[in-house]
């Protein structure tokens, strides 16, 4: 079960890696809220992504292999920890601290979507808040990816709200006793994920780098991140 990140849906964040895990399971991509067919909503809670996670997951037949990408991350930790019955193992790509979005850069955000400035709304967040150079951010603008992140910009901008609102506390999954991957890529600003946090209080979890990779480790090098997975989901016998 597949628990996308922002400025991206059920569809872009796991579209190069899905073909790999279809090889041997039956994956559920999750549409979080104002993607595909889900409603949007305004003034929501984390904790109430969380609650839609664990409604699926209720809704499978057994215990699933639940992944999730930055915010999706954090509602992926959330329901995992409030149905630990429901899942196998758990794997976490860089969640993010509800810090990360600084006052100043939240603000500035809420001006371009009063102004309806979503083309900038992206750029102007992974600029200030993942240290993307401009340069690097307007040869990305000129590619394929690009518009479905400005798509997304408007979700997204709800969820930003839910995260900085957040009262994240690692201690409180220390009696998570499911088996957990922690990923993070060596070219992150890892001093803004839980990664390190959660390794030092959940019972059960390792931490895996990978080489040359950012935030966008599903898409920039799927195989990569697809072994990665897998290795943990289908370890082979010793």
């Amino acid at each position: 079960m597949l628990v996308h990140g922002s400025f991206s849906d059920h569809r872009s964040n796991w579209a190069f890696v899905k073909p790999f895990f279809e090889q041997q399971f039956t994956v559920y991509a999750l549409a979080r809220r104002g993607r595909g067919e889900t409603d949007a909503t305004k003034g929501h809670a984390v904790e109430d992504e969380v609650r839609d996670v664990g409604a699926l997951m209720a809704s499978i037949d057994g215990p699933v292999f639940l992944l999730g990408h930055s915010y999706g991350a954090q509602v992926a930790l959330g329901a995992a920890a409030g149905a630990p019955d429901r899942v196998r193992k758990l794997v976490l790509y860089e969640p993010p601290w509800p810090n990360i979005i600084r006052s100043g850069t939240l603000a500035r955000l809420e001006e371009l979507a009063r102004l309806g400035n979503w083309n900038e709304f992206p750029a102007t967040f992974f600029h200030e808040t993942f240290a993307i150079p401009m340069e690097e951010l307007d040869a990305l603008r000129a590619t394929e990816h690009w518009p479905p992140i400005v798509a997304d910009a408007e979700a997204t901008l709800e969820e930003l709200r839910a995260l900085s609102r957040y009262a994240f506390n690692a201690e409180r999954f220390h009696g998570l006793h499911v088996p957990v991957l922690l990923q993070v890529g060596t070219e992150s600003p890892r001093d803004i994920f839980v990664t390190d946090a959660l390794a030092a209080v959940l019972p059960d979890a390792r931490i895996e780098v990978l080489p040359g990779q950012a935030h966008e480790g599903m898409t920039m090098a799927p195989e990569q991140y697809a072994a990665s997975v897998l290795r943990f989901l289908t370890p082979s016998p010793a």
